[in-house]
């Protein structure tokens, strides 16, 4: 009932394809005693010295979770890792509907 449903990724078809790989996150997430967004900002962290994430938050609980996120080092084995659980291209759907890809592939 909200934005999220006018997101291939989200319909019917895709979601539970894409829920598979959150739940597999989230186990990882859980054996590092971190969450699912932190591994995720960990895991951009971990690109290049060029990366800087701008995460949102929406409450001083997300902030404080989100920079719980620089002080988890990920190793070359959980890199390898995030890549077997998300390789690349492996989501189910588009990223936005078709308008919405228009203007991202510019």
């Amino acid at each position: 009932d909200d934005i999220r449903g006018k997101f291939p990724r989200f319909f019917e078809e895709n979601f539970d394809a894409n829920r598979e790989r959150v739940k597999q996150l989230e186990a990882f997430a859980a054996d590092k005693d971190a969450t699912a967004a932190q591994i995720s900002l960990a895991w951009l962290l971990a690109q290049n010295d060029n990366v800087f994430p701008i995460p949102g938050c929406k409450s001083r609980k997300h902030l404080d979770e989100n920079l719980g996120a620089v002080d988890i080092d990920l190793t070359p084995d959980d890199l390898a890792r995030l890549e077997e659980i998300f390789p690349r291209g492996v989501a189910a759907g588009t990223r936005y509907p078709p308008g919405g890809m228009q203007r991202v592939n510019l």
